[in-house]
C-alpha cells in the first residue's frame, strides 16, 4: 500500500512541476538518497530526523520565475542517522521531473531528536526547518538529462548538526542539544567514492577512527566501524589529503589521494602506537 500512495504522490508533484516549467526538455528521473557524516557514536544511540517536504529549484537565468521552487516530495520519514554509516544510504524518492540544471534544495525537518547511550532521549528544536525549509546549496549544480538517472545524496554532518549543551563530564551533565543542520548535496552519479580499512602494523582492525579528507577545507568525514572498514561516498574528482586519527595512535596524513567520478578508490591506512 505504502508504494502505490507514493507512486500516486509523485504522480502528482508531475503535473505541479509541468505547470511551473518554461524550458521543458524532456524528463529524467531523479533519485535521492541519505546518509550522514560521523558523530562520536560511542556515546550516542540513535540520532533521528522527521522530514516532510523536499523542494528543489532550477538554476537562474535572471528571469523572474512565479514558482522558483517546485514540490518533489511530501509526506513523513524518519531516519535515524546513525544507521547511515559508511556507505550505507536510504532513499527518500525516486521521481521523474523535467531535464535541466538544479543549483539548490530546500529540505523541510518537522522533528530531530537524539538519545545518549545509558542516558537520556532529547527532542531539539529545529530553526525555521519545518517553516520554510533548509537550504543546502548544490555545488556544482545537479544536471538532470533526459532519458536518464541522476543520484543525489543528502550528506548530514552529524557532529555539527547536533550541538552538546553543558559538559557530559561535569556533575552538571548534558543539558540537552541545540539542532544547526549541515547538510552537504552531492551528484553522486558525478562522484567518486573512497573506502579502505584502519589497522595497526600487525593488522589489527581498528575501531572507532576518524578518517577526514580534504581539498583546501574539510569535504568529508567518516568513522571506521568495529571492523575497522571506512567509506566515504559523493566525493568531486580531484586530488585529496586523507587523515586517519585515534586516541593513542599517532595521526596519520596521506597527500594526493586521487579520487575519479564514477569509481572507487580503496585506500587502507596503518596506524602507529603512540610511544
Amino acid at each position: 500500500m505504502k508504494k502505490i500512495f507514493l507512486t500516486f504522490l509523485a504522480a502528482a508533484f508531475m503535473l505541479v512541476f509541468a505547470g511551473c516549467d518554461k524550458t521543458n526538455d524532456g524528463n529524467g528521473r531523479l533519485v535521492v538518497n541519505i546518509t550522514d557524516a560521523p558523530f562520536p557514536v560511542d556515546m550516542v544511540e540513535s540520532a533521528e530526523v522527521t522530514i516532510t517536504k523536499l523542494e528543489i529549484r532550477k538554476a537562474g537565468d535572471g528571469i523572474s520565475d512565479e514558482c522558483p521552487f517546485e514540490v518533489i516530495w511530501e509526506g513523513s520519514e524518519i531516519f535515524n542517522l546513525l544507521d547511515l554509516r559508511n556507505g550505507v544510504v536510504a532513499g527518500l524518492l525516486d521521481i521523474e521531473i523535467p531535464a535541466g540544471e538544479y543549483d539548490l534544495l530546500r529540505l523541510y525537518v518537522d522533528e530531530a531528536s537524539l538519545k545518549v547511550k545509558d542516558g537520556e532521549s532529547y527532542t531539539v528544536k529545529v530553526p525555521s526547518g519545518r517553516q520554510t525549509g533548509i537550504k543546502v546549496f548544490i555545488s556544482p549544480g545537479l544536471v538532470v538529462e533526459g532519458g536518464l538517472t541522476t543520484e543525489m545524496i543528502l550528506d548530514f554532518d552529524l557532529s555539527n548538526s547536533f550541538v552538546m549543551q553543558g559538559n557530559m563530564n561535569s556533575p552538571a551533565g548534558i543539558k540537552g542539544f541545540h539542532f544547526k543542520p549541515v547538510i552537504r548535496a552531492v551528484n553522486n552519479s558525478k562522484a567518486g567514492r573512497l573506502e579502505g580499512k584502519v589497522t595497526n602494523k600487525d593488522g589489527v582492525k581498528i575501531k572507532e577512527a576518524s578518517v577526514t579528507v580534504r581539498q583546501d577545507t574539510v569535504v568529508a568525514t567518516a568513522v571506521a566501524d568495529t571492523m575497522g572498514y571506512y567509506a566515504i561516498l559523493g566525493l568531486p574528482s580531484g586530488s585529496y589529503s586523507v587523515t586517519a586519527a585515534k586516541e593513542n595512535f599517532d595521526t596519520l596524513e596521506v597527500k594526493d589521494v586521487i579520487i575519479t567520478n564514477g569509481n572507487r578508490t580503496v585506500l587502507n591506512l596503518e596506524l602507529e602506537t603512540k610511544e
